[in-house]
């Protein structure tokens, strides 16, 4: 019998979640933001940035070299 495999909905991270996924502070982030290392935010808002989870997600998996589906 194959497995499934259970995928988490998409949704926007904020920061604090980001923090959480990664164990990097905000000026680290930003950081490799700038230097193109890790998934861009995103204007949703007037003054709210957030990420996709799926980015976020996708970007922890192959840190920890596992293959991203």
């Amino acid at each position: 019998m194959a497995a499934t495999v259970h995928t988490p909905p998409r949704h926007i991270k904020r920061l604090p979640q980001v923090m959480a996924a990664t164990g990097f502070g905000r000026a680290w982030i930003y950081e490799l933001m700038k230097r193109g290392d890790f998934p861009q935010a995103h204007k949703i808002g007037a003054r709210a940035v957030g990420w996709d989870s799926q980015e976020i997600e996708a970007w922890v998996a192959k840190q920890l070299g596992e293959a991203s589906a």
